[in-house]
């Protein structure tokens, strides 16, 4: 724990940063969620996939350890088997659904990164659950209009977790919605986005992080008045808000 003035700005710094994995206030916590709750619990295959990715140089897309065991434990509490992932990288979070989903269950990936994807795939193909993974490569959205198309995909997933293009967000939600059966449940990643959704107007951020924080809170302040949806949002990773269809 930082214990002067000079060390508490150094640690308030870093969290300004976009790719904390963490919205704790303390990094000294987090480290002990992780060390006790996580890492003692994290599938071999997990890790290995983990620190492979640590090594990429956008790191920071990967979906953090804690947050990787929420959705597990998620998937295994709602009985989840048909689920949906847009937005993969190298495939932390998917493989953590691979191996909470049943022998027979499935995911239907997309990404439109598929060196991202076949960096990690040996990993998955390790953990012998690359049979449940069906990775489309190209935008989602194209994708989604084709299966809504079909009348037996509505309704028909149990579980679709989101880390995309947030610009695209609510353009997901309009589609995803049909998609997701009545009870099944809808996780977007990163609506807390690195906390800069309570910065200031006039916050130094760059150009980037200050685009995606548009549409983030156009998100935050969409979900909660949709009336086919009942929603929390967790301060897990960089913020996860579950979307439970109610009709």
């Amino acid at each position: 724990m930082a214990n002067n003035g000079e060390s508490q700005q150094n640690q308030v710094g870093r969290h300004q940063e976009v790719g904390h994995k963490s919205l704790l206030q303390s990094d000294d916590l987090y480290q002990y969620i992780l060390e006790t709750s996580v890492y003692p619990t994290e599938p071999e295959s997990m890790k290995e996939l983990r620190e492979l990715t640590a090594k990429h140089p956008w790191n920071i897309m990967t979906t953090s350890a804690d947050e990787g065991q929420f959705l597990s434990m998620l998937l295994k509490l709602i009985n989840a088997k048909n689920t949906m992932e847009i937005g993969v990288y190298t495939g932390y979070s998917l493989l953590a659904t691979a191996l909470a989903l049943p022998e027979d269950g499935k995911i239907l990936a997309m990404d439109i990164n598929r060196e991202n994807y076949e960096l990690g795939l040996p990993v998955i193909q390790k953990a012998g659950v690359a049979h449940k993974i069906d990775f489309r490569e190209g935008p989602a959205m194209p994708l989604l209009d084709q299966l809504i198309e079909d009348e037996k995909n509505h309704g028909s997933f149990d579980f679709i977790f989101v880390d995309a293009d947030k610009d695209n967000y609510l353009n997901y939600h309009k589609r995803l919605i049909e998609l997701v059966k009545v009870g099944g449940v809808i996780g977007y990643d990163n609506t807390l986005w690195n906390g800069t959704v309570v910065a200031p107007p006039d916050a130094p951020l760059r150009k980037y992080v200050r685009y995606y924080r548009d549409f983030v809170l156009e998100l935050n302040k969409a979900l909660p008045a949709d009336p086919r949806i009942e929603i929390c949002m967790l301060p897990v990773g960089d913020g996860v808000t579950l979307c439970r269809r109610i009709k």
